[in-house]
């Protein structure tokens, strides 16, 4: 997503979103994903389907089943919260390695119902560790690959914002299942 007007776009949403807001969106697009996996059950989440290009889904994402998709909002979710934790303390955010932004955050292999304890549990550790945090606003930045440089509150609503792509994607996969 190249386009300087999306991207702009984004931003000024983040700015108006309040931190508690951010924190609504990320418990109810989490709500959602668990309602997904326990309605369909283990056997259709695990089931790969590809999906139409999506915005937001690369094209290797394409392919996932619901659980490959939690297990990547999993990954996601606990780089987000290194990231914000460190900024909103005034810690160097910066990871012993670089993160390769396509290729660690994919699913490590087929994935299954193990993957909504560990979805749950990156959203309630996340969200645990949010309310500890005094400030998030206006802390130093670090880059995010598409939308320019994040303080922690940019960085906290983006971890809602990246389940809600993904959660249509889960959407997509569900609709595709046979019935």
């Amino acid at each position: 997503m190249s386009n300087p007007i999306i991207r702009g776009i984004i931003r000024t949403k983040f700015v108006m979103t309040s931190r508690e807001k951010a924190s609504q969106m990320i418990r109810s697009n989490a709500e959602a994903y668990l309602k997904i996996a326990e309605q369909i059950g283990a056997v259709s989440s695990s089931k790969q389907v590809t999906v139409p290009p999506m915005i937001g889904v690369d094209p290797e994402m394409r392919g996932w089943s619901v659980f490959q998709i939690m297990e990547h909002n999993a990954i996601v979710n606990r780089i987000i919260a290194r990231s914000v934790e460190k900024l909103a303390k005034g810690e160097d955010p910066t990871p012993e390695r670089p993160i390769n932004h396509k290729t660690d955050v994919l699913p490590k292999g087929l994935s299954g119902p193990e993957q909504i304890v560990a979805f749950r549990d990156s959203v309630d550790s996340y969200l645990s560790m949010i309310a500890t945090l005094p400030k998030l606003r206006g802390t130093a930045e670090t880059p995010h690959p598409v939308f320019g440089s994040f303080d922690a509150h940019k960085w906290h609503c983006m971890f809602g914002f990246h389940l809600g792509l993904h959660l249509k994607q889960a959407e997509k996969v569900v609709s595709f299942l046979p019935r």
